[in-house]
């Protein structure tokens, strides 16, 4: 497959992958709404880096060692799930401030590296994403392929959940949009953060097979 259309192919499949509800969608919604519209971004570019993981392993066909090895699964399941668990119950303990936060008023800034640092591991330890990337390199990849080639199309697939999930910030970043939302902040956080507690557990209640 030439460099034009494997480009097209992963654009309109991982684009797709990328708007569906997950992990990801609803923690950069959540720090968003929490933190604003600087937070949220930083967390989209951590969570775009968090697929430089799976693009690595999956390029040296270690995502078909992964997605058929039942251990690797179990241990991959067990990281992930708790690990979403761990960001669903930041966000039940949530409490209402004193004031309503919307976009303008001044916020604490939490530090740069480690809010990028939680959307590379809400990301990286995604269980799901071993079986999907080898679906997905399954399309465009080929055995005699480049490795310039691998390295576009992994920096391709970077750049289209960097733009997405920064569509979603911004989106939730409009005065009308986020005021309504920060009506209910702390109400929307623990919504927010049960909805990973459950997906979450859903990650370890679900078979390897």
């Amino acid at each position: 497959m030439d460099i034009v259309h494997g480009l097209l192919v992963l654009a309109v499949v991982h684009t797709l992958a990328a708007a569906s509800p997950g992990p990801d969608f609803v923690f950069v919604s959540q720090q968003t709404l929490a933190n604003g519209k600087r937070t949220g971004l930083l967390c989209s570019l951590g969570i775009a880096l968090g697929l430089s993981v799976h693009i690595a392993y999956s390029a040296f066909g270690l995502a078909a060692v992964v997605a058929h090895s039942a251990e690797l699964l179990w241990w991959v399941r067990i990281v992930g799930g708790s690990y979403l668990i761990y960001l669903g119950m930041k966000g039940l303990r949530a409490k209402a401030s004193a004031g309503q936060r919307i976009e303008g008023i001044q916020r604490p800034q939490q530090s740069t590296l480690r809010t990028i640092g939680a959307g590379f591991l809400c990301n990286a330890l995604n269980p799901k994403a071993p079986i999907y990337f080898l679906s997905l390199f399954t399309l465009v990849l080929a055995p005699d392929m480049p490795l310039y080639q691998i390295a576009i199309f992994g920096l391709w697939i970077m750049f289209l959940q960097l733009c997405w999930f920064s569509f979603v910030v911004f989106i939730l970043s409009i005065p009308s949009v986020n005021c309504r939302f920060q009506r209910a902040g702390h109400w929307i956080d623990r919504l927010l953060g049960g909805a990973m507690i459950l997906l979450g557990i859903k990650v370890l209640m679900s078979k390897t097979s």
